[in-house]
């Protein structure tokens, strides 16, 4: 069972902090821990001679950096905060002494807004992860939810119908038809969305 023991430094010897950590009837006295706040938080971890401290990252970066120079059409980009597909590129110098820089013509992949972007060529860029998944479609709520069966047999419930007017009008024509259909969902920068159907039904 863990023991927890928590001190306030302001009660404690200016000059350093004693920590005690007891377990089972041992203690074990740590002098000297830098003070980094006024309350410390010591954990005993089931056994006697090891304590862990762990610390929780953000997760798997959303972007990567990539050279301005070296990102082509039909490439990611991510322009004022947003992950975009770029359909133009441009190459210029600005003076006798000036950087060749780069002007990214890009659509953001999810509202499909157009954004502009220019980039010194030797700087780098954020460039987002951008994945597809297929799921089968098996049901399309009323508020316009669809539900999705995955690989592992289990529901994708948190996804509504795409904006798009035509894939929008694909996928619910097809599916009142009784198709079986396949949905590509995109995903970048913890948004998800359609972008893409197929029907399966003549698949064997």
């Amino acid at each position: 069972k863990r023991h927890l023991r928590f001190f306030d430094r302001r009660r404690l010897s200016p000059s350093w902090i004693r920590v005690v950590c007891y377990r089972k009837n041992k203690k074990k006295v740590f002098d000297r821990l830098p003070r980094r706040s006024s309350l410390i938080l010591f954990a005993a971890t089931m056994s006697d001679d090891e304590h862990h401290f762990e610390s929780s990252d953000a997760g798997a970066s959303k972007t990567y950096p990539q050279q301005a120079g070296t990102i082509r059409k039909n490439g990611y980009i991510v322009i004022k905060g947003r992950p975009c597909k770029v359909v133009e590129v441009s190459t210029s110098k600005t003076g006798k002494h000036g950087h060749a820089k780069c002007h990214f013509v890009a659509i953001d992949i999810f509202t499909s807004k157009k954004l502009e972007d220019i980039v010194p060529s030797s700087h780098n860029c954020d460039v987002p992860h951008v994945n597809r998944t297929d799921y089968q479609l098996i049901d399309i709520s009323e508020d316009g939810y669809v539900s999705l069966l995955t690989d592992n047999g289990s529901t994708k419930d948190d996804l509504k119908l795409p904006t798009d007017a035509d894939l929008l009008q694909q996928i619910k024509s097809g599916f009142e038809d009784g198709k079986d259909l396949v949905v590509s969902v995109m995903s970048a920068m913890g948004e998800e969305q359609i972008n893409a159907l197929k029907d399966i039904s003549g698949a064997k």
